[in-house]
C-alpha cells in the first residue's frame, strides 16, 4: 500500500460514510446495497487503505452520524478486518452492524431497501463461511454459520408479515437453504418451508423467479433424500423449466439430482444431455438400465462412489438395480422366445443363474428366486412361481410394466 496522509484517509472515509448515508436519506435501495457488499472486496481498496491509515475510524463515524452509528461503525470495523484477513472478526462485526441495519429495516414502511437486505443476508452467510473455515485452520469452534442462520431466522421473521416486505422473504428462504445444506442440518428447512407453503401472507407465483428457481432446487433436493421421487421430480423439473437457460452451471446443478430422480422413475435420459452437461459419471448406470448390465451399475457405483455419496444420491441409484434385473429378465424372455414361442413365458432360474455368472455375479437359484420375489411384489414383473420346478412364469399379457413416473 503507497503512503497515504491522515488527510486523504480522513477524507475517503468521510466520503463513505456521506454515500451510505445519503443512499438511506434519499431511499436508494441499489446504491446502498453495493456499499455494504464486504465479502466481495479485494485486500486493498481506497477505503480499507484509509482505514488503515486512519485507526480513528470509529470515533469519525459515531461523531459525525451519531443517529447512525450502531450500524456504520462496526461496518467500517468489518470492512478494515476483512481487508486484513481477520474474517472471524470481520463477521463479528458485520453480524452487529447486520442486527442495527435490520432495526431500521423494521421501521421503514416501504421495501425500498430490499435489494439492500437481499445484499446483507447474502453478505451475512459469506462472511460467516469465510470465518468459519478460519475458525477452524486455527483449531477453535467454528460456531459462525450457525449464527448466521439465527440472525437470518429473524430477517424472515420480519419479512413474513402482511405487507409489501413479504415478496423478499423467499431470498432468505433460501440463503437459510444454503447455510442448513453446508451445516448437514437440512431437518431445519421443515419450518421455513411451512411457513412459506401454508402461510397465508403468501402467493408462490409473486415471489422473483430466479427465488423461486433456487426454492424448488433445494426442496426438491430434501425430497431426494426423503425418497419421495414423484414430488422431487416435479421440483426439480419446475427449476430446470424455469432456470435462465443461459446458466448452464446452474442447469448442470438441478440436472445432477433430476437425473437420477428420472432414473428412478423408469425415464432414461440420452447421452448428448449427459455430455452437453458434463455429467458422464450417470453414463454407464444409464446403460447398465438399457442392457439389463447389473455388473456395469455396480461398477459405475464402485467408481464414482464419493461423488455419489457426496451429493447424497447413491442410495438413489443403488436401488436401481431392481430395475436392471427387470431388464436381464426381459432380454432373456425375449431371446428365449425366439427360440421356442410356446414356452418364451417359463424362464427357468438356472437360465437367470446362468446369465448373472456370465456377468461375472455369483448367484445361487434360492438367492434368484428371492429377487424374482422382490420384482414381482415391486410389479416390475407379472407372473408367478412354480416352486418345485424352480420356473419363474410370465404373464402373457404385458410381463414388464412400465413404471409410468412411478417410483420403484
Amino acid at each position: 500500500m503507497a503512503y497515504l496522509s491522515m488527510g486523504e484517509a480522513h477524507r475517503r472515509i468521510g466520503d463513505y460514510l456521506s454515500r451510505v448515508v445519503n443512499a438511506i436519506s434519499s431511499s436508494d435501495g441499489a446504491a446502498l446495497a453495493s456499499l455494504v457488499a464486504v465479502s466481495s472486496a479485494p485486500a486493498s481498496t481506497p477505503l480499507s487503505d484509509a482505514l488503515a491509515a486512519f485507526p480513528d475510524f470509529p470515533r469519525l463515524a459515531g461523531d459525525r452520524y451519531p443517529h447512525l452509528a450502531d450500524f456504520l461503525v462496526p461496518l467500517l470495523r468489518s470492512i478494515h478486518s476483512h481487508s486484513l484477513q481477520r474474517f472471524a472478526d470481520a463477521y463479528s462485526s458485520f453480524e452487529k452492524a447486520a442486527s442495527a441495519f435490520l432495526q431500521e429495516f423494521r421501521n421503514w414502511e416501504t421495501p425500498w431497501a430490499m435489494e439492500a437486505m437481499h445484499t446483507v443476508a447474502l453478505e451475512i452467510r459469506l462472511l460467516a463461511e469465510k470465518a468459519d473455515r478460519e475458525l477452524a485452520r486455527t483449531g477453535k469452534n467454528p460456531d459462525k454459520l450457525q449464527a448466521a442462520g439465527s440472525f437470518l431466522m429473524k430477517v424472515f421473521g420480519a419479512l413474513a408479515v402482511k405487507g409489501p416486505k413479504r415478496i423478499g422473504a423467499l431470498y432468505v428462504t433460501c440463503q437459510l437453504f444454503k447455510i442448513y445444506f453446508r451445516l448437514g442440518t437440512v431437518n431445519l428447512c421443515r419450518s421455513v418451508i411451512r411457513s412459506i407453503e401454508t402461510a397465508r401472507n403468501f402467493d408462490f407465483e409473486d415471489f422473483p423467479v430466479k427465488d423461486k428457481v433456487t426454492y424448488m432446487y433445494y426442496t426438491g433436493r430434501l425430497e431426494v433424500f426423503n425418497e419421495n421421487f414423484l414430488v422431487a421430480d416435479q421440483k426439480l423439473t419446475y427449476a430446470l423449466m424455469h432456470c435462465n437457460p443461459r446458466s448452464e452451471s446452474n442447469l448442470r446443478r438441478i440436472l445432477k439430482f433430476l437425473v437420477p430422480v428420472k432414473l428412478s422413475i423408469g425415464v432414461l435420459p440420452k447421452r448428448t444431455l449427459l455430455e452437453r452437461y458434463n455429467l458422464l459419471e450417470y453414463a454407464d448406470v444409464v446403460t447398465s438400465l438399457r442392457r439389463g448390465d447389473l455388473r456395469l451399475l455396480r461398477q459405475a457405483l464402485d467408481r464414482h462412489e464419493d461423488q455419489f455419496l457426496k451429493s447424497g444420491v447413491y442410495l438413489v441409484l443403488e436401488k436401481l438395480e431392481l430395475q436392471v434385473y427387470q431388464r436381464l429378465v426381459k432380454k432373456i424372455h425375449i431371446i428365449q422366445r425366439q427360440k421356442e414361442p410356446a414356452k418364451g413365458h417359463q424362464i427357468k432360474l438356472d437360465v437367470v443363474v446362468k446369465a448373472l455368472k456370465w456377468l461375472e455375479i455369483d448367484m445361487d437359484v434360492d438367492e434368484v428366486e428371492c429377487i424374482m420375489a422382490c420384482l414381482i411384489y415391486k410389479n416390475l414383473i407379472k407372473g408367478y412361481f412354480a416352486h418345485k420346478s424352480k420356473v419363474l412364469v410370465l404373464s402373457k399379457q404385458d410381463p414388464f410394466p412400465k413404471l409410468n413416473g412411478k417410483p420403484v
